[in-house]
């Protein structure tokens, strides 16, 4: 099989930016076969293994998600075959400046609420308690993971050929 060829496979379990780690395995099936030269070299249901290359969850206050994933094995005809396949990667991204503005926002408001109801000292006082609600509020809005749930179709290229005998 040419480098370049795809391989399409059913995760055999959920992964995610939260959930893995870098370095964990995982197991898949091939979704399709895989034909060369117009006749079937690997039937769909070959059993694949791949390595979790990176995770990095969400950072609660800046940063992205990151999820990446690669093919190391596969077996065929019952005898299991390194491959090498290109990385999939997937991320999502933090929210950094919204959560600033969120936090910044939430002071703000906190402040005029405390000087109205008691002066200077009650500002500084609202202040610390509105950055703390903006703060919570932002925490708990809009934070996306990335996560592959179990069976998800996620497709490779081999990088390398393979030969089958």
């Amino acid at each position: 099989m040419p480098a370049g060829t795809t391989l399409t496979v059913r995760l055999g379990e959920a992964l995610g930016s939260k959930i893995s780690s870098p370095g964990q395995s995982f197991t898949a099936t091939l979704a399709s076969p895989v034909a060369v030269g117009g006749e079937t070299a690997i039937r769909s249901g070959a059993a694949v293994q791949g390595t979790v290359v990176d995770a990095k969850p969400l950072g609660r206050f800046k940063g992205a998600a990151a999820l990446q994933i690669k093919l190391t094995s596969i077996k065929v005809n019952g005898v299991e075959r390194s491959i090498s396949t290109s990385a999939i990667t997937r991320s999502q991204k933090g929210k950094g400046k919204r959560t600033a503005v969120m936090t910044g926002g939430g002071a703000g408001f906190g402040a005029i609420v405390g000087a109205l109801a008691g002066g200077g000292k009650g500002a500084a006082i609202g202040a610390a308690a509105g950055a703390g609600a903006g703060g919570a509020g932002s925490a708990f809005t809009g934070n996306k993971d990335v996560v592959l749930p179990a069976e998800s179709a996620v497709s490779f290229k081999l990088e390398a050929p393979l030969e089958l005998r």
